[in-house]
Parts: structure tokens; C-alpha cells; sequence
């Protein structure tokens, strides 16, 4: 179905833990434009709707609808200044996310053709965990995995057994 290739490994991933941790149908809001993982949620029963391209660091009106089941967020929060704030405002009482972990090795993304293409933060696991606790999240899963490359270099063979993504199932407290 998905192939061991950047983003294929990273969806097929993401869909096991999601899938594991609240089995469809949900009616789900994912945090983002509509975007290929909204159509393979849809595809596995899942009702998605995705916020509208709006500054989620200070526009939390579709996360304060208690419309949704789930909040899902798959490499939302490091595009974020704030991420607190929209974490504290979700109404919904699950919330699936991802978020890409910090390499020791990489510098934090930052795209050279498109200014808001950027990562604010690249977490720790531990600081993702805080973060939600701190937002009023408990932690039911979490899951983590590694990106490996098809190039030849020191940072490819260390992306073979890094962990790059980091998933996290958290309930309301």
C-alpha cells in the first residue's frame, strides 16, 4: 500500500497508530489544509474536516467547537510560535498528533523557497509530553520511528536508526 519511502513510511505509520489508538469511524478534525492524509483517513472511514489555512497560533475558533470526537495534528505544532495556545483552546476530548523529533545531527527545517514553510520548534519527546500535560492533556500512547534515506552520507545512515517522528495519543483531563 505504501511504499518504505518519504512520505509513504511516514503515513502508513501514522495511520497504524491512529487506526490503534481510536479505530474509525470519528469525526475527526485535522488541524491543517486538506492535504494527502486527510483523503487515506477518509479512505479508512474516517469523517475529516481541516481547518482552512487560518494563523492557528492566534485563530482558535475551529478547535472551539465541541463538533469533533478527535483532534488530529500530523506535523502541525512546529510550524507553530505558540502551540500552548491552541492545545489549551481544543474542545474535542482526544487529539492524535505528530510532530517531527530534534536531530542531534540537523539543523530545524526551514524551507528556502517559502517563508512560512518553517519549523518554530523540532521537539524532544519529553518536551512534546510537557507541553500537552502542561495544555491539559493526558497521555494514553505514544509511538516513535525513523526516516531513513536513500543517499549515501553520515546523516543518512544515522537517519536509518534515529527516530525522527514522534506520535502521541493524548484524552482531556
Amino acid at each position: 500500500m505504501y511504499e518504505n519511502t518519504f512520505p509513504g513510511k511516514r503515513f502508513k505509520k501514522t495511520l497504524e497508530f491512529l487506526q490503534n489508538v481510536t479505530p474509525p469511524p470519528a469525526n475527526v478534525l485535522d488541524l491543517g489544509i486538506r492535504n494527502p492524509f486527510s483523503e487515506i483517513m477518509e479512505d479508512h472511514r474516517y469523517k475529516v474536516t481541516n481547518t482552512l489555512g487560518e494563523d492557528l497560533d492566534i485563530d482558535f475558533r475551529a478547535v472551539q467547537s465541541s463538533d469533533y470526537e478527535l483532534v488530529t495534528a500530523f506535523e502541525i505544532f512546529e510550524h507553530l510560535v505558540a502551540p500552548y495556545n491552541i492545545l489549551k483552546e481544543i474542545q474535542a476530548k482526544k487529539l492524535v498528533a505528530t510532530v517531527p523529533l530534534k536531530l542531534w545531527f540537523s539543523n530545524a527545517y526551514k524551507s528556502a523557497t517559502d517563508p512560512r514553510d518553517r519549523h518554530y520548534h523540532e521537539f524532544e519527546d519529553w518536551q512534546f509530553d510537557w507541553l500537552l500535560e502542561k495544555a491539559g492533556w493526558t497521555i494514553k500512547a505514544r509511538e516513535k520511528w525513523t526516516n531513513p534515506v536513500n543517499k549515501i552520507g553520515v546523516r543518512p545512515i544515522l537517519r536509518r536508526f534515529t527516530p525522527r517522528y514522534y506520535a502521541v495519543y493524548a484524552e482531556r483531563k
